[in-house]
């Protein structure tokens, strides 16, 4: 087989292509690209495990970045197991074809305990003092000691939170990097997330993101050479675009102001309890799962859905979308073009719990973009956060509570499918042949990857 890099560049789309991308720019122009039909929804999680697979979420079961577990009664994201994944993945196919044929995922999702050969992803250490120290978890094992001993521990606040930088992507890229060196896979999947994090802040049509859009092209160019240098062809793709967005729907606010939900005070701060709850909204980006648990208020819930503002589209027959499976949603809402889901359920901010102020994207409920953010209503927020880091080096228990409750600093957000063309995901590669359209289905680029491996 011809061996084969896939380089995930999160968030990247044609309009994004131009003059601050000069490496991505002639690659366009010079390779062979097609645009990709977003699957719905159009998140991390979702269209990773699609391209992967071949399959719809009805099939490979990943409807969302979290999802509401039926049988332990709560909402979870961003799990890890790829168990989670139920239909056959590129990798496990091609093994049986060959038995020659290695596998390393540099950061693509649900990359724990699966059959890949060579495996890293983050996994900070949670101590019992509260502290939560940066680290990764690989296969093999000692890829861990020598990936950080080599480069430094993985920078992890950087990776997500107010901190967000290049640094993160640089050190997978160069992780991806130190993995070819020694293992030589056939296939090697890298994901490079660095746009994704100044788009959600800024939007897209923001001057603050041509910094970002020539730092990702810096750093990929970079790894296209070096993997051109070792024999390996290379794909480019992303997930999905991200668009502006100037409104967020507040879900599961409406919900409790009908009695719908149910609310567990603790301390004097607020829980969502999901499996008490009449119905409740699991918020991804641009899309929610909304979930009945007493069926004889389904109609009303159908009812007022229809009338929220900023909701397009109510989705009850989950099969017309291919999101028909167990743990969807009973109703499924689209967004429209410019608004957004929070999970936010609190009605006073002073109850609000106290990792919604917090990056914790365990706990929470849904997703939060607003973890991007430092509060700007926090005099001296990074003296602040120096002050309670040094608390934490010196062994106090101290809450990082730093983010804002302000759901309006987010301007660009992605989960349903763009009108535009141009705002849709991409695929680029220099193996010319291995597909002969301007536009590809999410389930077709599995087979765009399988061709560039076998094909002469």
């Amino acid at each position: 087989m011809n061996r084969t890099a896939v380089i995930n560049i999160v968030g990247l789309t044609s309009r994004l292509i131009g003059e601050h991308t000069p490496f991505l720019r002639s690659f366009l122009e010079n390779e062979e690209w097609a645009r990709i039909t977003p699957v719905l929804p159009a998140v991390t999680c979702t269209a990773q495990a699609t391209y992967l697979t071949g399959a719809l979420p009805q099939v490979h079961g990943i409807v969302g970045n979290g999802w509401y577990f039926k049988d332990e009664c709560e909402i979870k994201f961003w799990r890890q197991s790829n168990k989670l994944v139920t239909a056959n993945k590129i990798w496990e196919d091609l093994k049986e074809q060959d038995p020659n044929f290695t596998c390393a995922n540099l950061f693509w999702w649900y990359n724990m305990y699966s059959s890949v050969d060579y495996s890293v992803t983050p996994r900070p250490n949670y101590l019992a003092d509260g502290r939560k120290i940066p680290d990764i978890y690989s296969h093999p094992a000692d890829l861990r000691d020598t990936l950080q001993t080599e480069l430094g521990r993985f920078p992890l606040f950087h990776f997500w939170g107010p901190k967000t930088s290049l640094r993160s992507s640089k050190w997978i890229a160069e992780a991806a990097k130190r993995t070819e060196s020694i293992y030589k896979p056939t296939l090697s999947l890298v994901y490079l997330p660095h746009l994704d994090y100044n788009l959600q802040r800024y939007g897209t049509s923001s001057p603050k993101i041509n910094k970002d859009l020539k730092e990702i092209d810096g750093l990929v160019s970079d790894l296209v050479a070096f993997y051109e240098a070792n024999g390996v062809q290379v794909i480019l793709l992303s997930e999905y675009g991200i668009t502006d967005v100037s409104h967020p729907i507040h879900l599961n606010r409406i919900f409790r102001k009908k009695g719908w939900l149910q609310i567990r005070e603790e301390r004097g701060l607020e829980l969502l309890d999901a499996g008490a709850s009449k119905a409740f909204a699991v918020a991804d980006h641009q899309i929610a799962h909304v979930y009945v648990n007493d069926p004889k208020i389904r109609q009303e819930v159908r009812t007022l859905l229809l009338e929220v503002e900023g909701i397009e589209r109510v989705i009850e027959d989950r099969s017309a979308m291919q999101l028909d499976h167990s743990r969807a949603g009973d109703f499924i809402t689209l967004a429209d073009s410019e608004s957004w889901f929070t999970y936010y359920y609190w009605e006073d901010d002073k109850k609000a719990p106290d990792f919604a102020r917090t990056v914790d994207i365990h706990r929470k409920p849904g997703y939060d973009p607003a973890e991007l953010f430092l509060d700007p209503r926090m005099p001296m927020a990074a003296i602040h956060v120096l002050w309670k880091l040094l608390r934490k080096k010196m062994g106090f228990r101290t809450l990082m509570n730093v983010i804002p409750l302000q759901a309006e600093l987010v301007k660009g957000s992605h989960g349903r499918i763009p009108e535009n063309e141009e705002d849709h995901p991409i695929l680029l590669t220099n193996k010319h042949g291995i597909f002969d359209t301007d536009t590809l289905l999410p389930t077709e680029v599995r087979s765009v990857i399988e061709r560039a491996l076998k094909q002469n």
